[in-house]
């Protein structure tokens, strides 16, 4: 009888008292034998319990079934796909690349209703797998991996367009297209203003892709700075954290937040240390402040937003202090680059669920400073200065956080005064943004190729980007005022910006 190899199952195949001995021992600790196809897993309980749905509700069901020592499981799971349930659930990060595996991993998250599962599934979804996984899903019903793949989909519809036509339905074709893709938003450096000195170019743009310029979403809060703050999203929001205004840079202790759709801003409370410069990323319904500046003096404290609640808890510190730290986010792990000069870069994850920090990698180079990091499937892009501090040229290296092996980019990019370092993926593409020019990149296997170029951004100066779904008719644009009240405005949504 063939046993599959991974975490969970158990090859030991013994004979007489011996195998009855290991089954009284398994079913005093609570372990279940299950058969899947001709494979049989011996299996924690609480584990299935846990993490299957399907498991849980058998086992409180009272049914002669719950207290059975062996389950058979018949149609709607295949082995390879318990197999990789059971790996997934058990914390580990399985490779599955095949396409068999992936359909039976699909149903098996279906059938057994598997969340865990499902949640490593959208992770995955790529330019390659994309269009089978929201086919399986449609099949199968997986509404979370449904959508998922739908996005990735609306997202990188030109690079797909060809293949999905070929193989998707029109239905899920005309699904997929009538979502909000993700747009490229840049935000300039901004100190609190007052209303009679409005500065007319403290807005949030984002890039119109179709004309290939910048155009007005949002104008910032009245009190909202963007200088030395953190600024990232979640869920779909844009957070703006902290920052400093004037000249002895006093920190500003609020938080602010967008909607685009609804195009409203809100106030919201500040982390519990005031702190700038510091490093803002949101994961899993959670802002994490990480590091910083307060009173001139570089901190390492650290705390976590919970977006739900509305408060900011402190997290373990970080492994040193650390400001303008540059991160990313990777198969759904949070990594950090702290660099050591001269020539060291080391990159931390961080893992909210025990709540530490643990060195991942070392990098060791020549002007090694890392100004931005952004992740691709499995790898981590660290973006860096030229040779001699040359500003106008930018190494980059590329960390696998499977194969744990470092590669150098080959050839040098064109950094156009910082683009660069304000990258920002979507799909198999890179977006990168300056003055003088806005420049998408293809990311293929062996570097980054320039594909197409648009106008820069209108206002000379640091700049922060990131990625929002924008309705796509202009909503009405709610503003703050100066006491946080909203306003309620259409003017300017659209339009593109002058440039300076």
């Amino acid at each position: 009888m063939e046993v599959p190899q991974g975490l969970g199952v158990n090859q030991d195949i013994h004979a007489g008292n011996a195998t009855l001995d290991l089954e009284d021992r398994e079913h005093q600790a609570g372990w279940v034998r299950v058969r899947v196809e001709e494979s049989w897993f011996t299996v924690e309980r609480a584990l299935l319990a846990r993490y299957s749905d399907y498991f849980a509700a058998l086992f409180q069901s009272g049914m002669t079934e719950s207290e059975q020592d062996e389950l058979c499981l018949k149609g709607g799971v295949h082995a390879r796909g318990f197999l990789i349930a059971l790996t997934v659930c058990r914390g580990e990060i399985p490779t599955i690349s095949d396409a068999d595996e992936l359909v039976d991993a699909v149903e098996c998250a279906a059938f057994l209703q598997v969340p865990r599962l499902v949640r490593h599934l959208c992770d995955i979804i790529d330019s390659d797998n994309c269009l089978l996984l929201y086919q399986a899903a449609s099949i199968f019903g997986v509404h979370a991996l449904f959508h998922s793949a739908a996005l990735f989909l609306c997202d990188a519809f030109d690079e797909l367009k060809e293949a999905a036509e070929d193989t998707i339905s029109a239905d899920l074709l005309q699904y997929s297209q009538s979502l909000s893709p993700s747009a490229y938003i840049a935000i300039g450096t901004h100190s609190p203003s007052m209303d009679m000195l409005h500065d007319c170019f403290r807005t949030v743009c984002y890039l119109d892709e179709k004309e290939g310029e910048w155009k007005h979403l949002t104008n910032l809060p009245t009190l909202c700075s963007t200088s030395m703050a953190g600024v990232a999203v979640l869920d779909n929001r844009l957070y703006i954290v902290g920052g400093v205004y004037g000249y002895g840079k006093e920190t500003v202790d609020a938080s602010f937040c967008y909607n685009p759709a609804t195009g409203a801003w809100i106030v919201l409370p500040g982390p519990q240390q005031q702190r700038y410069d510091f490093t803002l990323l949101g994961h899993e319904g959670r802002l994490y402040a990480i590091g910083g500046e307060f009173q001139k003096r570089i901190i390492s404290t650290a705390e976590s937003y919970d977006a739900k609640k509305g408060e900011w808890t402190f997290i373990q510190q970080a492994p040193r202090p650390i400001a303008s730290a540059a991160c990313a986010v990777a198969r759904q792990r949070m990594f950090v680059c702290f660099w050591k000069p001269p020539d060291t870069t080391d990159i931390f994850e961080y893992t909210p669920a025990i709540d530490e920090w643990k060195l991942v990698t070392t990098m060791i180079r020549n002007q090694s400073y890392g100004h931005c990091m952004v992740a691709h499937r499995d790898n981590l892009y660290v973006m860096r200065n030229g040779p001699c501090d040359d500003f106008l040229r930018c190494l980059i290296d590329c960390y696998n956080i499977t194969t744990g092996q470092w590669t150098a980019l080959p050839g040098h990019y064109i950094n156009s005064k910082g683009a660069l370092f304000t990258a920002m993926i979507r799909g198999d593409s890179v977006f990168t943004v300056k003055h003088m020019l806005t420049l998408q990149y293809t990311i293929t296997d062996n570097g980054w190729k320039p594909c197409r170029q648009m106008k820069g951004f209108p206002k000379s100066g640091s700049l922060w980007t990131c990625l929002l779904r924008l309705p796509k008719m202009g909503p009405v644009i709610p503003q703050l005022d100066a006491q946080g009240k909203e306003e309620e405005t259409t003017e300017g949504f659209g339009e593109a910006i002058p440039q300076l």
